[in-house]
């Protein structure tokens, strides 16, 4: 049996999510999972409670609801992970709801997530790096097709964009100078360097390619001239890194990882490649880099006025 919540509650979840759009900037994907996992907790109380929930009922939720939900997530199956996802949108949107309306939100805000093991991010090795683009090259039947698919890959490693940002490219954006302007998540903006080498990969698949570069269209084409499928892109490098004897870890957004790794490697300054890399958080920047603590610490006394 299908639950209907209260239209009060679903117009309170829709002015939130607009909210969100406006203030924050979130992407489409972003707002999706943010309103099912709101809509998972205000269906759950409403059949816990035998009754729809309307903007009193929900300013009423105890810190006993709140440990309802989380058994009924876990019981459901949910993993710790999902549980900490599903409970941040449910404050966001609590946080929200209480400063319109008037209410204390304590018994959702202190309600505590599961702890669960954050998967760290795995870079390739450079080498490993440079022979997953020269695999993804030769593999394909068609040589524009593999020229088209190193591009890409070099593009992730070499610029640390997102399968998502080398795809939105279009024929606007060639040739491409020393950088490109990438919008990325939340419709953020940012300037990237492009090497050498990036911007002979895609001259050398556009040099092969059946299809001319249009300003309106996508720079990299599928065999049919349309958009190239992302999914695509994973299965080159999956195929590349059997082939190679890599980990399951060598995914494409693996070497936007190896790009953050090896520039820290180098010497550069993790603000600098936060910005490269379109993170909010410092935070975010550090864990893409995968370096231990001794290194950040060496980092930190070079860099610092008062350090030594």
């Amino acid at each position: 049996m299908t639950l209907e919540i209260s239209g009060a509650a679903r117009d309170a979840l829709e002015g939130w999510l607009t909210a969100s759009r406006a203030l924050k900037g979130s992407a489409e994907n972003t707002i999706t999972a943010y309103r099912n996992d709101v809509l998972d907790f205000i269906v759950f109380l409403t059949s816990y409670h035998a009754e729809p929930q309307g903007l009193k009922a929900l300013a009423r939720v105890t810190t006993p609801d709140m440990r309802a939900f989380m058994a009924h997530l876990r019981a459901e199956g949910a993993s710790p992970r999902s549980m900490a996802r599903k409970l941040s949108a449910v404050k966001s949107f609590y946080r929200w709801l209480a400063e319109r309306e008037g209410f204390e939100p304590t018994a959702v805000l202190s309600a505590r997530a599961p702890k669960f093991q954050k998967k760290l991010p795995r870079p390739l090795g450079e080498d490993a790096a440079r022979a997953m683009i020269d695999t993804v090259e030769i593999q394909a039947a068609d040589s524009w097709v593999g020229a088209r698919d190193a591009a890409v890959v070099t593009l992730l490693y070499g610029c640390g964009l997102r399968i998502s940002e080398a795809l939105k490219l279009t024929g606007a954006d060639w040739p491409m100078g020393d950088s490109l302007r990438i919008t990325g998540k939340g419709g953020k903006e940012r300037i990237v360097p492009v090497l050498k080498v990036a911007r002979d990969a895609v001259a050398t698949y556009l040099q092969l390619c059946p299809f001319e570069p249009e300003p309106t269209q996508p720079l990299f084409r599928g065999k049919r001239g349309g958009a190239l499928n992302p999914r695509l892109v994973q299965k080159v490098t999956e195929k590349a890194r059997m082939q190679l004897g890599l980990p399951a870890t060598a995914t494409p957004h693996a070497m936007r990882h190896s790009f953050a790794t090896h520039l820290l490697s180098a010497g550069g300054d993790l603000r600098a490649i936060q910005e490269l890399l379109g993170h909010a958080s410092l935070s975010t920047t550090q864990a893409y880099t995968s370096v231990d603590s001794v290194h950040l610490m060496k980092v930190y006394n070079a860099a610092h006025p008062k350090a030594g």
